[in-house]
Parts: structure tokens; C-alpha cells; sequence
């Protein structure tokens, strides 16, 4: 299905969200730094809610988070990972911490994007590491534009059976307190940080957006030392190549916030097939989590009271002594036997997961639309249709400084 989209307005862009991430995306980096932020070709006043006055506000960006899909697609039922649900979990969790840093009230714009190249203050990057319906635990970094890292926590949450037990929980996601802990430290971050340290920050993020564009004219303004920018000076703010990239700068945020719309219909339309998992799956989660623990205490008291047997049976030679070693064996027999008839259960139990990751997959099979216009088609996921429009914003540039030449 194509669709036709007006540049000068552009109209908001039907996006392949639930597979807009891949399994090596974002899974951390160095110490040294965190590579974030448009490329750069060189080498290496407002009051804000919580904030002392005068402090910047800090425009974040929340890309897709990386699904944690194992390497080898033969793992993915052997350790419960269903890879279009997982893809799906990706958008829908950056955008419920879009969502929990908004309302900490202490940052500017928070967008959710398909990769940690666009230009922001701030970025909050996260990989699913568990998402069982049961379990929840999430890997959260966060790195300013300068490639400085701020954070890295793993983040956990076990929702409780009382949950589903609350009327008043009706509509609510079991998952959400991981998403408010995580921006409520964040927030706590901010707050530590000067105000004129944050205001550096804008200044980097302009000068890496500009030297994105025009290496050759804004490259000088900036130190890079592997992964970490530094400030070394400032072009005059009436810069004609300045404010031609501020220019392009306000319409790539144009079409950012109006990719927000999509996310947030991908991960409205999730709801009812997501929250029906979700209620499945705690119940299957939970049991098998306990199968397990049984079947692993019940595995270790049968080889303790066989081993004690062994150990009565080499040390006696009294007709007692050996019955009781073999009523013991017995026991210990019997006590292993239940062990893997646990564990058959167990099975069941994941068995019934695997039932359930299969018919969200289908719900959410990832769908291609096509689009057209007559200066610009973007196609293929989020992630390729964002770099396009990258590289349309490019050729405006280029046409803006060279007006002669037609593209």
C-alpha cells in the first residue's frame, strides 16, 4: 500500500515499528564513551518543574530498545524468546519510558526513535534482558551528546499475583514500576548536574548536528577523543551555514516528533493482545518458576538420603543397618522419580509459553507500507526510512548551499 506524503508538510509516516530493531543493536559500550548522535566526519534561561531556575531544560531521545534475541535463532525456544514479540516489546518500551521521563517534569522534548543517531541532549539506551510475563529486567544506559555515560543499572521487577488481584489495577501494565524506577533516577541524575554543565551540552549538540552536515566548516569547533566531544569553541550565532543547519536541525525534529504519533499507535494497538500475554503468561511463568524450585530441592534431599544410605550400607554389616539403607535407597528412588515427573510439568508449563509467544507472533507480524512523494520515497523499516530521511535532509543542505545545482 503507498501513500502519498507532502514534503513541506510532512505528514506523519507509516513506519514498520515491530521490526525496526535487530538483534545487535544497542547493547552498551566502553567506559571511554558511548557512540551516539549524528555522524561527524573529524577527527579524533528556563524554569524547569524540580529544577533550580535557570537550568535548561535537556531534550532526550529514547531509541527502540535492543530485544535481547539470542545469536543463534535455534535458542530462541529453548530459552523462551519469541522474536516478533520480542521486536514489538522493543517499541513498546521505549516508549513507556518515553512516557514515565515525561512525567518526571524535569526534561525538555523526550522522543522515542529507531536508532541513538539522532540529535539530542540526552539518550536512554535499553535492552530487554528478561520479559516473561512474570519477570521483567532491563539493561538502562544513559549517555549525553558528549559521549559522556551517566548511568548503567539493570533494572528488575517480579509482579506479584495480587496485582491481577486488584480491581483498581484494571487498565494498568504489571510492568510499569520498572519504567517509573528507572526515570525517577534519571530525573534524580539530572538534578545533580550545574546548570552551565547542561548548557554545554546544547552547544554540542548543535556543533555535532552542524558538523554533521558541513564537517569541513563546523569540524574545528570540536575535540573528539574516541568516543567523547569536546567543546572547543563557537562559529558567531549569525553564521549563514549556522543557521542553515538550524534550519534543517528544526525540520529533522519536524519529522521526529511526528514519528511519535506512530509509536504510540503501534503500542496502543499492542494493548489488548499484550495485556492478555501478559496476564497468560504470569500464571504459566510463575508455575513453572515454582516447578522448577521444587523439582531442584526435591532432586537434592533424594541424592542426600541416597548417599546417606550408601554411607550406612559401607560402614554396617548389621541385617538393620541394611534394611534401613535400603528403605533409604528406596526414598531416595521414589523422592527422584517425583523429581522428573516435576520436571515433565514443568515442561507443560513451557510448553504452554511457547502456545502463547506463537499467537502474539502472529498478532504483531511485522508489516511493510510503502510510501511515495514526489521529491522523496522512503521505504523499508523505521530504522532504513529514518536514515533516508537523513540522507533527503542532506541533499537539502547541499541544495541550499549550491542553489545552482539541481537534485
Amino acid at each position: 500500500m503507498k501513500r502519498q506524503i507532502k514534503t513541506a508538510g510532512l505528514m506523519p509516516l507509516t513506519l514498520l515499528l515491530s521490526a525496526c530493531v535487530t538483534t545487535g543493536g544497542f547493547m552498551g559500550g566502553s567506559s571511554g564513551g558511548v557512540s551516539v548522535g549524528p555522524g561527524v566526519a573529524i577527527s579524533d534561561e528556563q524554569v524547569v518543574a524540580g529544577l533550580p531556575e535557570g537550568t535548561p531544560r535537556l531534550d532526550v531521545v529514547v531509541p527502540v530498545f535492543n530485544p535481547g534475541l539470542p545469536e543463534d535463532p535455534d535458542d530462541y525456544r529453548e530459552e523462551n524468546v519469541w522474536p516478533e514479540l520480542r521486536r514489538a516489546e522493543a517499541n513498546r518500551f521505549a516508549m513507556q519510558t518515553k512516557q514515565a521521563l515525561e512525567k518526571t517534569g524535569v526534561f525538555g522534548a523526550v522522543r522515542v526513535t529507531p536508532d541513538a543517531k539522532a540529535t539530542a541532549n540526552l539518550y536512554v539506551l535499553g535492552s530487554i534482558k528478561e520479559s516473561n510475563g512474570e519477570d521483567v529486567a532491563l539493561h538502562i544506559e544513559v549517555v549525553d551528546i558528549a559521549g559522556k555515560r551517566w548511568h548503567r543499572k539493570t533494572y528488575k521487577h517480579r509482579v506479584k499475583e495480587a496485582f491481577y488481584q486488584d480491581l483498581r489495577n484494571d487498565g494498568k501494565d504489571p510492568y510499569q514500576p520498572v519504567f517509573t524506577e528507572a526515570a525517577s533516577d534519571i530525573a534524580a541524575l539530572l538534578r545533580k548536574k550545574p546548570a552551565r554543565e547542561l548548557a554545554l551540552l546544547q552547544s554540542v549538540a548543535d556543533m555535532r548536528f552542524a558538523a554533521s552536515y558541513s564537517p569541513g566548516a563546523f569540524g574545528r569547533h570540536l575535540k573528539r577523543k574516541g568516543k567523547t566531544f569536546t567543546l572547543a569553541s563557537l562559529p558567531a550565532a549569525n553564521d549563514p551555514m549556522l543557521v542553515r543547519t538550524r534550519a534543517i536541525r528544526v525540520r529533522d525534529q519536524l519529522f521526529v516528533d511526528r514519528l511519535q504519533a506512530h509509536y504510540e499507535g503501534f503500542s496502543g494497538r499492542m494493548d489488548e493482545s499484550y495485556s492478555v500475554w501478559q496476564k497468560e503468561s504470569f500464571t504459566e511463568a510463575k508455575a513453572a518458576r515454582e516447578a522448577y524450585r521444587k523439582a531442584m530441592v526435591e532432586g537434592i534431599i533424594g541424592a542426600v538420603i541416597a548417599g546417606l544410605s550408601i554411607a550406612v550400607a559401607a560402614n554396617s554389616d548389621s541385617r538393620t543397618s541394611q534394611g534401613a539403607a535400603a528403605a533409604g535407597a528406596l526414598t531416595s528412588a521414589a523422592l527422584i522419580a517425583k523429581s522428573f515427573q516435576t520436571r515433565a510439568e514443568m515442561k507443560v508449563h513451557r510448553d504452554a509459553l511457547a502456545e502463547l509467544g506463537e499467537s502474539i507472533h502472529a498478532d504483531l507480524a511485522p508489516q511493510v507500507i510503502e510510501f511515495e512523494d514526489k521529491t522523496v520515497e522512503l521505504t523499508g523499516n523505521a530504522e532504513q526510512q529514518f536514515s533516508q530521511w537523513r540522507d533527503y535532509l542532506k541533499r537539502i543542505y547541499e541544495q541550499e548551499a549550491t542553489p545552482q545545482v539541481r537534485i
